[in-house]
């Protein structure tokens, strides 16, 4: 098996990269994602690949929303460019795409495969428009999660009203790994297996992190509850420190 990871500088990219360290990771340079063409030359030059897991994308909720025609070209027309290309090809290319729990509005809670998406923002609608560009493929599993790296909370404070089941990157990496020897396809849900506040996550790497409120927050609109459920696969324990 060949593997072809983008956005291998990323947080979870990080983690497939230790995970599986044979596989395919360019720079930004070498691929760029936004560029059909470079799409096109790299698959071309690299015609041993059989799978590809996407993870490249802008993530950052407020980024996006400042920034929409990045968001666009990246998450979407960058997503497109690859099922694209792997359609030119006519390659027998199994394709794993990294989406979000905010595809949900969270106004529920423990959506699972068959619960239908109505994204809050524009990232969250960037990210399932990719969705709808994956479904193009023949092979290919659309993986929904919500992940944080394991490093110290990046803010001074985390929100104690926004609940997600949340994992750290590398749990997920291995959850990318289980699926793909199942050789499922179509939608799955990684997810850890309890539900906590943000600030109970955030407490895990940085003890003395402060909290917050939405109402505390001015941005961009939120998922509130991110909270995954599953009825075609396991959920997982979120490793610890």
């Amino acid at each position: 098996m060949v593997v072809l990871i983008t956005g291998s500088s990323g947080t979870l990219g990080r983690e497939l990269v230790k995970k599986i360290p044979s596989a395919l990771k360019p720079t930004h340079s070498e691929l760029d994602i936004t560029d059909y063409q470079a799409v096109l030359n790299y698959f071309d030059n690299h015609s041993e690949i059989d799978t590809v897991i996407h993870t490249a994308a802008m993530t950052g909720i407020r980024e996006c929303e400042i920034n929409k025609i990045s968001a666009m070209k990246i998450n979407v027309i960058g997503t497109r460019n690859i099922v694209d290309v792997i359609q030119k090809t006519k390659k027998n290319i199994f394709l794993n795409y990294i989406s979000t729990a905010c595809v949900f509005d969270g106004h529920d809670e423990m959506y699972n495969e068959e619960s239908i998406p109505y994204p809050e923002n524009f990232y969250a609608l960037t990210k399932l428009l990719g969705e709808y560009e994956v479904k193009k493929l023949g092979k290919k599993l659309i993986i929904r999660t919500n992940f944080v790296g394991k490093t110290q909370w990046p803010y001074p404070k985390a929100f104690e009203d926004r609940f997600g089941t949340y994992l750290f990157a590398d749990d997920v990496a291995e959850g990318i790994i289980d699926v793909h020897k199942e050789e499922l396809q179509g939608i799955v849900h990684i997810t850890g297996n309890k539900k906590m506040s943000m600030l109970d996550l955030a407490r895990i790497t940085t003890p003395e992190i402060e909290s917050m409120t939405i109402e505390d927050y001015s941005g961009p609109q939120l998922t509130k509850d991110m909270s995954l459920d599953t009825i075609v696969w396991k959920k997982y324990n979120i490793s610890h420190v």
